[in-house]
């Protein structure tokens, strides 16, 4: 359902009713198996449940938005920069777990992820003395709703842009390759093995061709450059390891924000 392109409201609610019912079979089988110890229990509630929950916070979110939206290019802007306005204030309001849980902090979990356990300085949302406290910790929804924003952030701001974008009609400026034909050459044959073209059913010669076509470059004998990171007897992915190290980093930049 989620690869489908477009988001109709009765796909939604489709969706919906499915999270909604495997969230209830979920909780009977939770219920009835227990968990084998605290650890098991914090595990769930800080990581399992709140990924699904998210999904059902994100989809009821994005059905009222599409429900809501009004006609014309400017109120539709206005309509979704409030949204986004109501994501910041949630990660204001709750500035402090979210650094908790972002930084992956173990400290708190047992007051935070285990049932029983609730300790009304730790900033309780009212919610939680509304929901089954027999499936539910003081903040296991807090996570779920971070998850959530998340993904809500990106909808909207993938609408802003493909919905307001100016010059849609003209054809895309080629962008330049400015790192070295090696780093190219690596990241070309690594994409090649992972089979993410036609299922790994394109020759890397084709892939390379496409490439040089894109970006404008002439790669020269490839297959020799690949044959000599081969040889390398140090740091055979260099340029893929530090895409990963900066990819890393700048997602730890952006959980600090």
């Amino acid at each position: 359902m989620e690869l489908e392109a477009n988001c109709p409201l009765k796909r939604i609610e489709t969706v919906i009713h499915l999270i909604v019912e495997c969230l209830s079979k979920l909780k009977e089988y939770v219920l009835k198996r227990g968990f084998k110890n605290t650890d098991e229990e914090i595990h769930f509630f800080k990581h399992q449940k709140p990924v699904i929950v998210a999904k059902l916070i994100y989809y009821n979110t994005i059905y009222k938005i599409e429900a809501k939206k009004p006609y014309g290019t400017k109120p539709i802007r206005k309509h979704l920069n409030k949204e986004l306005k109501e994501l910041n204030r949630f990660f204001d309001n709750n500035l402090v777990f979210y650094k908790y849980y972002r930084s992956n902090n173990p400290f708190l979990d047992d007051k935070y992820f285990l049932r029983g356990k609730l300790d009304i300085q730790l900033c309780v949302d009212t919610g939680y003395f509304q929901s089954d406290m027999t499936f539910s910790t003081s903040h296991d929804y807090k996570v779920a709703k971070i998850i959530a924003n998340d993904l809500i952030q990106v909808y909207i701001e993938d609408q802003l842009y493909n919905k307001f974008q100016k010059d849609k009609s003209k054809t895309p400026k080629k962008l330049k390759w400015t790192g070295s034909k090696v780093a190219l050459i690596e990241l070309i044959y690594a994409l090649h093995f992972q089979k993410v073209f036609e299922n790994g059913n394109k020759d890397i010669r084709e892939i390379a061709r496409y490439f040089e076509s894109v970006f404008g470059i002439d790669l020269g004998n490839f297959y020799q450059t690949f044959l000599e990171l081969r040889n390398r007897k140090m740091n055979r992915t260099k340029f893929l390891d530090a895409l990963r190290e900066e990819l890393i980093q700048r997602m730890g930049e952006q959980d600090e924000k």
